[in-house]
């Protein structure tokens, strides 16, 4: 089998079927009263990122057009519509980072990772994203992960943060 193949086979195992979808938004009472952007965070934090699928649904619940939703979806960089790795590092490519060493920590991240921008491992462990501003600039250069800002950072540290992050997350898998 090809490993295009071997993706593709992949990422539909991670698409939700039809009837969770349903039942997922069920439970959540999803009506055209309901907060468009608080439906989507609670889809995704479910699902790990926005399926077609309830999307779809959604916008048939919400009496929303799909394509304003589609909208606020490509607008929002939280959101996502492929599925997306447990941690999710971002990277400033900012002027001030960029001046203070940002490129050296990108590409730190990238070969740490081995991935590029955009990508997320075959694992589904990391994805890895370059922004234009964390908005954090006197702390350049940033690295954001799940969340949590590095400041200062350099291509050593940032590799040491990963390293940890990647050991705790085979410490918890072998505990399963």
């Amino acid at each position: 089998m090809s490993e295009q193949a071997s993706n593709l086979d992949k990422l539909a195992s991670l698409q939700p079927t039809e009837a969770e979808v349903t039942a997922f938004l069920d439970a959540s009472r999803v009506s055209p009263e309901s907060n468009l952007i608080g439906v989507l965070q609670a889809v995704q934090e479910r699902f790990g990122f926005l399926p077609a699928a309830a999307l779809r649904q959604a916008s048939r619940r919400m009496r929303i057009p799909l394509s304003r939703i589609y909208g606020v979806v490509s607008f929002y960089a939280q959101f996502y519509t492929e599925p997306h790795g447990r941690h999710t590092v971002r990277c400033c490519r900012g002027t001030a980072c960029h001046v203070r060493g940002g490129k050296k920590v990108i590409q730190a991240v990238g070969d740490a990772l081995n991935l590029d921008d955009g990508e997320t491992s075959e694992d589904m462990m990391f994805s890895f994203e370059t922004v234009a501003c964390l908005g954090a600039c006197a702390l350049s250069p940033v690295v954001v992960i799940d969340g949590a800002y590095y400041g200062k950072v350099t291509p050593r540290r940032i590799q040491t943060v990963l390293s940890r992050i990647i050991a705790d997350e085979s410490k918890r898998e072998d505990g399963k």
